[in-house]
Formats: structure tokens, sequence, C-alpha cells
């Protein structure tokens, strides 16, 4: 028997993926390959959709970095801070953000609203669809979502995580199996 709530689930992201621009795909692609250091940041379930996105960038060969992990390197001029944020409003996000400018480094983030504190700082910023309780009053959705609170746009944030990835191994001709000597042997 079919897993209805699943279906209902991939329909919705089918539905709304059309609504991701390639050009700020490719974008962000481009300011990961031209980085010194890629640091990543969110919140949250957003958070964790970026550190998915530190994983495989890692797996790439990268010298890229989770914010807060004991083992983060100061971020300088010429990195490049990548913020995960749905409300593009969130103030640990911003904070980080200011301080990635104040020393030279270039911010993207993947966000829902492109206009606000977070994508106006941002040199590349990716709109991904999704809807949140966090919206200032009288501002609209861009994806009314059958799923709870922030579900869709995390979701769609590690697709579009994923995807950047998938443009960067075409970019820089790498192979999964590249990919995988990277990966960790210690599990």
């Amino acid at each position: 028997m079919e897993a209805k709530k699943l279906k209902l689930i991939t329909d919705e992201l089918s539905k709304f993926s059309g609504m991701v621009q390639e050009e700020e795909v490719q974008a962000l692609a481009d300011a990961v390959k031209h980085a010194g250091k890629i640091f990543l940041a969110g919140a949250g379930r957003s958070g964790l959709a970026a550190r998915g996105f530190t994983n495989r960038l890692l797996h790439m060969g990268f010298d890229v970095h989770f914010v807060g992990e004991i083992s983060c390197p100061p971020i300088k001029e010429g990195d490049l801070m990548v913020l995960g944020s749905g409300s593009g409003t969130t103030q640990s996000l911003i904070v980080m953000g200011e301080k990635a400018k104040a020393v030279g480094a270039k911010i993207a983030t993947v966000t829902m609203f492109p206009n606000h504190t977070i994508g106006q700082m941002a040199d590349v910023s990716v709109t991904v669809p999704g809807s949140t309780p966090k919206k200032a009053e009288g501002e609209k959705n861009l994806a009314e979502s059958i799923q709870p609170m922030g579900n869709l746009f995390e979701q769609m944030s590690w697709l579009v995580y994923d995807s950047v990835i998938m443009v960067l191994m075409d970019d820089l001709h790498q192979t999964s199996e590249e990919m995988m000597e990277r990966h960790t042997n210690l599990e």
C-alpha cells in the first residue's frame, strides 16, 4: 500500500521545485568555486540542511567549515559564508553575516525572503519556496504548504544544496567515486 502522506510531500516538492531559479543555483556554485574557505551556518532544521551541504562540499575537496564547531577557523577576506535562513531575519545569522562582511568575506544565502536583512547583505541569494510562521505581519509565503511549520523550506533547501553539488560535480568534472575517496573512514 502506498504511503499517502509521503506521496503528498514528494508531490509538493515537485510542484514547487520549478520556482527555484537555475541562475541562482549556478551563482551559488560559482561563489563556492571561487572562495578561499567556505563557512556554513543555519539554525534549527535549516542548520541541519546546511550541515549536509558542508559534508558534501568536504567530499568534493573544499576547505569547508560549519560555524560553531570547535575546529572552525577564522573567516577572512576572500572566504564565503553561506547562511541558510528561511525568514532571512535569524538574529544569530545576521551577526555572523555582519562579522563576515566586516573582514571582506562574501555572503550567500538560501532563503524564502531575499529582501530581508540577510538577503540584503548577501552577494548571492537563492530564493527557495516555502512557508513559515516567522514571516512579517501582512507578508505572504512564497508557497502554501500542506506540511507543518517550515518543513517545505527545509526540504527544498536540502535539495537546492544537493543541486549545487551536482552543478559543481559537472563544472569540476568530479565523480561520486572521487568524492567517496574523501569520505570518512572512521564510521
